[in-house]
């Protein structure tokens, strides 16, 4: 039997078509829900204006996130796990519907969602941008409205129960991060799992990009920062050399040494093995000869890798003078 009561919200009423279990969810910050949902209009026809289950991927909010339809938390707080509700919301609650909707859609499409939008705040590009893309979030957005949203609460998971996304974390939960990402990544290359390295010491880079990009470039809090970024830049490329990528160590050695790194000697040291490997060789010879006046530690390991260069350059010299002189010697009989 449905069941219809207000909430204790301005411009809200609930109807639950179908009860949950259990408890109310306790949500805090970066708690996690998961959850189906149907937009419609408060029309005759109940109009239909997003459907998550057509995309086949429920929606995930985390609370306190700014999640730009600060209603949805409201009402996902009054839901119990398996429950399905209806709410009528009221157009002050609405307003935001659109660009919501906008970003979300484009994000089912496979489309960067802030994709043309200025560095502004949600409401600053509704005046920028006279169009969201879709006929009907225009007229939303030209005249908002009261909607209708049904929902089915799947879960509620505790902030320390899911693995967060790096741009889920607050800056502390990002600085601990990293050092627990940095070992497990390091125990990987232990067991010679390069790929997986890989994606360990990358999730570390992006947690502390996302701090730099808050702090003032060059300046003490992004130094001390991008100090941190450099080891792991350096153990990423040492796995995508292991891995045979070796244009990708060429492109993250140079913008390392371009930047404010040109006296690290391991940077020029991986920059020449990938040298070496694509049959660079004047580069790879540059590269290793400055590795062995930055760090006269590395002379053994840069002479040993110059002899081996050496052997490979002759072998493929006398691969390419027969393979060109074959193709030079006119066929037999004429």
């Amino acid at each position: 039997m449905e069941e219809t009561y207000l909430l204790n919200v301005e411009g809200v009423k609930k109807k639950i078509l179908h009860g949950g279990q259990g408890e109310l969810p306790k949500l805090q910050d970066g708690s996690k829900i998961t959850f189906h949902f149907q937009t419609l209009k408060d029309d005759f026809e109940r109009t239909v204006i997003d459907d998550s289950r057509k995309a086949g991927i429920p929606m995930e909010i985390i609370v306190g996130k700014m999640f730009k339809l600060e209603i949805w938390e409201t009402l996902l707080s009054s839901m119990r796990a398996g429950e399905v509700a209806e709410f009528w919301c009221d157009a002050i609650h609405t307003g935001m519907y659109a660009l919501v909707s906008r970003g979300m859609r484009r994000i089912a499409e496979g489309r960067d969602p802030l994709e043309g939008q200025k560095h502004r705040c949600g409401m600053g590009n509704m005046f920028d941008y006279h169009s969201t893309g879709y006929d009907d979030l225009d007229e939303l957005q030209r005249t908002p409205q009261p909607l209708i949203f049904v929902m089915e609460l799947f879960r509620v998971e505790e902030p320390s129960a899911y693995k967060r996304d790096t741009w889920a974390m607050s800056k502390e939960e990002k600085l601990a991060a990293v050092p627990m990402l940095h070992s497990e990544g390091n125990r990987l290359v232990l067991c010679k799992e390069f790929g997986q390295a890989a994606e360990k010491y990358q999730e570390a880079v992006i947690c502390l990009r996302n701090l730099q990009a808050k702090e003032k470039p060059w300046e003490d809090g992004w130094l001390k920062l991008e100090s941190l970024v450099t080891p792991l830049v350096l153990n990423y490329c040492q796995c995508q050399l292991e891995l045979g990528e070796y244009y990708e160590v060429l492109e993250h050695t140079t913008e390392l040494l371009q930047k404010h790194n040109a006296d690290n000697a391991k940077a020029y040291f991986k920059r020449a093995k990938a040298h070496a490997a694509v049959w660079n060789e004047r580069e790879a010879r540059e590269d290793f000869l400055r590795v062995a006046h930055l760090d006269p530690s590395m002379a053994a390991a840069v002479k040993k890798e110059l002899k081996q260069l050496g052997e490979r350059m002759r072998k493929k010299h006398m691969e390419d003078r027969k393979r060109y002189q074959g193709l030079f010697q006119p066929p037999q009989g004429l």
